[in-house]
């Protein structure tokens, strides 16, 4: 008794002098830093991509109102898809193809759900550069809004900062054709010393820049609008853009105009650059959701911006973020994929990706009133998995369960 009193006394005596108890922030361990390095090897990965807001600085995107809800019809995966000229049975897809959880929705109903690797469905998993979609769709909401006035608006106009970089007389529609001509090098071997290394360590590792910082020394090697460059930075600077239109964190207008209006079952979150106050987040690849929730995403682009029953997206704007022109279908040769704003399409189709890294993928097929959400753990440049994921969605749009 006389230890607990004395030791309120002690804190009372804190609070007295400074007026709140001092409480020490940790910076990240070594052990953490580590663990954010590694985040995408084969050996842990299977695990880091749905343990995300235990390894980084975050930001949630509230849920709010009732669940949209999406009616079940459960079905076994009766079908067979070809690849590298065999047959094989979808049943087996899932454990092939390094899956996390695996979703498919046909005309309004799920039609099979999978859970693997000590996943369920409260999991929330990371998606990659399937957030560069959830841009495209952020930047159509604060266009139809009226805060930003065009496509064809320079994105100096929003970000002054980049007058003296290759962003000067780029058009937010270049940007996101990934069209700027900005000279960024988008590779994924981080045990090599290049600047997209080195941004990774800096602002998602250890958080000491911010990763739209990036864009700022960049120089212009093609003309605007001439030549696609894949590029998260170029995807980060749209981000960047929606927050001045809006005027508040990217994290915050996404619950307010979209998250909360759409009856999601859970909150999301994204991976961010340092403490609240100093950081913003990594919109190119950071956003993490429950499955259902990323089939919800796929139903709201499937019914042309309409989600719980409210035109949340422009229905022009899923159009024109989806639909490719000529010449950038396929985007490059030996490829099966073109693309739009911030989303990949498939040749020979009407269909449409957000597509990350290491196997993330929400597939939409209007013709067939088909969504596929996969969420994967690929080992780092596994080329065979993606040849064969593309071969399944094709199958799975044809497939009349």
């Amino acid at each position: 008794m006389y230890r607990t009193k004395l030791f309120i006394s002690f804190i009372c005596i804190i609070v007295v002098l400074t007026g709140v108890p001092k409480i020490i922030t940790a910076q990240p361990s070594d052990a953490i830093l580590k663990v954010r390095q590694r985040f995408l090897d084969a050996d842990i990965n299977t695990l880091t991509f749905h343990n995300i807001d235990e390894i980084f600085e975050t930001r949630r995107v509230p849920t709010a109102g009732p669940v949209w809800d999406i009616p079940q019809k459960l079905t076994p995966l009766d079908f067979t898809y070809l690849y590298d000229g065999k047959n094989i049975p979808a049943a087996d897809f899932a454990e092939r193809t390094y899956t996390n959880a695996l979703l498919i929705i046909k005309d309004d109903k799920i039609i099979f759900e999978q859970y693997l690797n000590q996943t369920n469905e409260e999991t929330h998993f990371l998606s990659m550069s399937m957030a560069k979609s959830f841009t495209s769709v952020l930047v159509g909401m604060a266009i139809a809004d009226g805060d930003i006035q065009s496509v064809n608006d320079p994105v100096t106009k929003y970000i002054p900062e980049l007058k003296e970089s290759g962003y000067a007389g780029v058009t937010i529609r270049q940007a996101l054709m990934m069209r700027s001509g900005c000279n960024w090098d988008e590779r994924y071997d981080f045990e090599k010393a290049t600047p997209m290394s080195e941004l990774h360590d800096g602002a998602i590792v250890e958080n000491r820049i911010r990763f739209t910082s990036a864009a700022l020394p960049l120089k212009s090697i093609y003309p605007p609008g001439k030549h696609f460059n894949y590029s998260t930075v170029e995807t980060g600077v749209l981000g960047w853009v929606v927050e001045r239109a809006v005027n508040k964190p990217l994290e915050e207008y996404m619950a307010e105009r979209w998250w909360k209006r759409a009856g999601m079952q859970s909150y999301g979150f994204w991976i961010a650059d340092g403490k609240p106050g100093v950081g913003r987040v990594v919109n190119g690849m950071g956003f993490n959701a429950v499955l259902r929730d990323y089939g919800r995403i796929g139903l709201m682009m499937l019914h042309n911006g309409k989600a719980n029953d409210q035109q949340l997206l422009n229905q022009e704007w899923v159009r024109e973020s989806t639909i490719p022109e000529k010449e950038n279908e396929p985007i490059y040769q030996g490829t099966e994929l073109g693309y739009q704003y911030q989303w990949w399409t498939l040749t020979d189709s009407d269909s449409y990706i957000a597509l990350g890294l290491q196997g993330q993928y929400i597939y939409i097929d209007p013709s067939t009133g088909t969504v596929v959400v996969k969420l994967s753990y690929f080992p780092p440049g596994e080329i065979k998995a993606e040849n064969e994921t593309i071969a399944f969605l094709r199958a799975v749009s044809k497939w009349r369960p």
